[in-house]
């Protein structure tokens, strides 16, 4: 008899995990709010012919998608187009100069020398030293950590020294460069969890390492394009994609998840995905006397990334001579940091991320327009900052921004603009507090300390996305689905899917011995 299984939510560690569990045989329903594929890695596309992400826009590491792909009979290079960039992206430092990010080892190096020629030399050092560091903790990332026991791996143990759990990411780069400009070149990626690069761990310099060892890639149609196509071998697999049918409620048997329901009926499961918002997911649909580890009050009482303004526009014409990625850094980043993180409040030069993708990708919008894609970092909801009183503000201070990173006369020009703030990620998108990264990744937030794949609190309740381990970002995010799935389905008695062999670990059912022990 075929086993069945619910994923709430189609996000990507959703459609990954409904691709595997349909390899194994399963038979999975797949339960989305959204009228389409993706959630936060979705498209949004308009009647003028424009095209954006409106989430994720950087695609990195595509080898564990790639594998997923290739474990289910497909070739992600042949669903997928995709162009892998150069420059990567362009760097403008609010306290002067800029950086074109090249994954050429040689023009990168002549970038960081022009810049600061204290630093000659150092990328190529630093990227050996992460190479290192990458290829032996790689491993553990891809595989679970239910509890305490797990952090007692010899193998792990060894690698503390070469890792630093107890070094802020910036006094890692401190290491290796001299100039505080470069020194966030190689850092600004903490915001793709949504840290500071001085509260994040050291160990997280392997994002910038994975961009210029492996590459940042523009999908053609934007990173929605890679959930469409999910989407749809799923469904040639033959999972079930329930589109608009958000979860209404839960059913249990005692602390034991039995099925979901909708507003088209009750659907029985042997076993639950939850691939929504974690934190909006339990405080909405599980009752709080079943989460003993994670009930309402500890959930409140952690600590969340932060959120993001959001201004989609579509251009009448062509800003070519703007590079697809670009990165405004504050003046004063730490203090830019400091309004996000502490103060909650907004800043008056803020740090802005814009995509002009159009440079590209020809698809994204008619003959003669383009897309913009502008997201500032900011507080996740707070009582500090009312959003329907300064959103209109706030635009404007985005849009004068554009002027720092050389795009003018904006304005005049906009035939297409949706606005997303904090409130509209947390009531239009679900995501607790509006903070678009889950829960921060901090080393108390981190490993066994975040709510596992395999859920502690409900049985038959498996996790996937940024929310659970390893964390946020789409490669990640990809590894959450191979960890969830080779659980459910070892806990199924299924044959789970072949992954990259990890050091020092004992099978699913060992595991599962261990963790009932504690």
């Amino acid at each position: 008899m075929s086993r069945t299984v619910n994923i709430i939510g189609a996000g990507p560690g959703g459609l990954a995990s409904a691709m595997l569990l349909a390899r194994a045989g399963v038979r999975v329903r797949v339960l989305e709010r959204l009228p389409v594929p993706g959630g936060r890695t979705s498209s949004i596309t308009t009647p003028e012919g424009f095209r954006f992400d409106l989430g994720p826009t950087f695609f990195l590491y595509p080898r564990v998608l790639a594998e997923i792909f290739q474990s289910c009979g497909r070739d992600l290079a042949r669903e997928v187009e995709m162009v892998r960039l150069d420059p990567q992206y362009r760097l403008i430092f609010g306290v002067g100069g800029e950086l074109s990010c090249t994954p050429d080892v040689a023009r990168m190096e002549a970038e960081v020398s022009r810049l600061s020629p204290a630093d000659r030399g150092s990328f190529t050092r630093f990227m050996e030293n992460t190479r290192a560091k990458f290829e032996r903790f790689a491993p553990f990332l891809e595989q679970p950590f239910q509890s305490w026991f797990d952090l007692a791996s010899p193998d792990l143990i060894k690698l503390m020294p070469m890792l630093k759990p107890w070094r802020s990411l910036d006094a890692e780069l401190g290491t290796f460069f001299s100039d505080e400009r470069v020194r966030l070149a190689f850092t600004f990626q903490s915001k793709y969890l949504g840290m500071s690069p001085f509260k994040c761990p050291s160990l997280f310099s392997i994002l910038s390492f994975l961009e210029y060892e492996h590459g940042v890639f523009h999908p053609i149609g934007g990173c929605g394009a890679v959930s469409e196509a999910m989407a749809r071998i799923a469904s040639e697999m033959g999972v079930e994609i329930h589109y608009e049918e958000p979860v209404k409620a839960l059913e249990f048997a005692g602390r034991r998840i039995t099925g979901v329901t909708t507003s088209r009926g009750t659907y029985a499961a042997d076993a639950t995905v939850v691939n929504a918002d974690f934190a909006r997911t339990m405080t909405r649909l599980v009752p709080d006397a079943i989460r003993r580890n994670w009930n309402d009050r500890k959930i409140a009482s952690r600590r969340f990334s932060c959120s993001t303004f959001m201004l989609y526009l579509g251009i009448d014409g062509r800003y070519d001579e703007v590079p697809h990625h670009n990165i405004y850094l504050s003046e004063n980043y730490r203090e830019n940091l400091a309004d996000i993180e502490h103060r909650h409040v907004l800043s008056r030069d803020p740090s802005m991320y814009v995509q002009n993708a159009s440079v590209t990708d020809p698809t994204l919008a008619l003959r003669g327009s383009s897309t913009l894609y502008l997201l500032i970092p900011t507080t996740h909801r707070h009582p500090n900052v009312d959003w329907r009183r300064e959103a209109a503000g706030f635009r404007e201070v985005a849009l004068d921004q554009l002027e720092r990173i050389g795009i003018t006369g904006v304005r005049g020009r906009i035939r297409y603009e949706k606005m997303l703030t904090p409130d509209d990620w947390q009531d239009g998108y679900e995501i607790y507090r509006g903070a678009t990264f889950n829960l921060s990744h901090d080393l108390g937030q981190m490993l066994h300390m975040r709510p596992h794949n395999r859920f502690e609190d409900v049985e038959g309740m498996y996790l996937v996305g940024g929310g659970t381990h390893p964390g946020s970002g789409l490669p990640v995010i990809y590894s959450s689905a191979r960890i969830t799935s080779n659980l459910l389905l070892d806990d199924l008695g299924l044959d789970t899917v072949a992954a990259r062999p990890a050091p020092g670990r004992s099978d699913g059912r060992r595991q599962r011995r261990e963790t009932a022990a504690v």
